[in-house]
C-alpha cells in the first residue's frame, strides 16, 4: 500500500497562499525573499524528496501551475525526475498531458484510496490546497512534510483546514534547510 506524503511549504503561520507572489493577495512573496543559498538548499532536497517517490498527486490547478511553468520541458536532473514520475491529477475535465498523467474523477476520497491500494511507496502531494484539506479531514495522510519559512503572512489559505476534532501528529524528523528555512516531518 503507498503512503501518502504532503509535501508543503508553508509560513510559520501556515500559510500555504501566494508563496511566489503571483497571485497578487498583496502578502505572498515570501518564497522569492529566502537567500539564494537557501533556494539552493530548498532545490536540493525537493530532489533529494522526488527521488523517494514513486507516484506525483496534484489538484488540477498545482498540476497547471507546474505546466505553466515550463516543467515538462525544464532541463535538469530534478525535471528528469517529475518528468518521469506517473502522475495524478484529481480533475473534472481532461487536462494537457505531461508525461504519464491520469486524470482522477468523480469522488476523490475513493479514487485516493483505489490509488493508494494500488502503489507500493511514496505519493507525494505538491501545492494542492483544497486536495490536502479533503486528504486531510478523511484521515488519508499519512506524513507531512512542511517546509517552513521564516515569515509571518498574517493573513492567507492555510494548510490545514479547520476542523471539529484535534488530530493528532507525531514529530519523526526536523532539519535545517540551508540557513533559514526548517523541514519538519511529522506522521499522521
Amino acid at each position: 500500500m503507498g503512503k501518502i506524503i504532503v509535501s508543503a511549504n508553508v509560513t510559520l503561520d501556515g500559510v500555504v497562499q501566494d508563496p511566489t507572489g503571483d497571485e497578487g493577495t498583496g502578502r505572498g512573496s515570501w518564497f522569492t525573499r529566502i537567500a539564494d543559498t537557501d533556494r539552493e538548499a530548498w532545490a536540493k532536497a525537493e530532489f533529494e524528496e522526488a527521488l523517494g517517490a514513486e507516484v506525483l498527486l496534484m489538484g488540477r490547478r498545482t498540476y497547471g501551475y507546474f505546466r505553466s511553468r515550463g516543467w515538462p520541458s525544464r532541463p535538469g536532473e530534478w525535471a528528469d525526475r517529475l518528468r518521469a514520475l506517473p502522475k495524478y491529477v484529481v480533475s473534472s475535465s481532461a487536462v494537457e498531458g505531461w508525461g504519464e498523467t491520469t486524470v482522477l474523477g468523480g469522488d476523490v476520497v475513493t479514487a485516493v484510496k483505489e490509488l493508494k491500494e494500488g502503489v507500493a511507496g511514496e505519493i507525494v502531494v505538491y501545492g494542492s490546497g483544497r486536495l490536502v484539506h479533503t486528504l486531510l479531514e478523511h484521515d488519508l495522510a499519512d506524513e507531512l512534510r512542511l517546509m517552513t519559512y521564516p515569515f509571518v503572512a498574517g493573513a492567507g489559505a492555510r494548510l490545514f483546514p479547520a476542523t471539529d476534532v484535534v488530530k493528532p501528529a507525531r514529530l519523526v524528523a526536523n532539519r535545517t534547510v540551508g540557513a533559514g528555512l526548517a523541514l519538519l516531518t511529522y506522521r499522521c
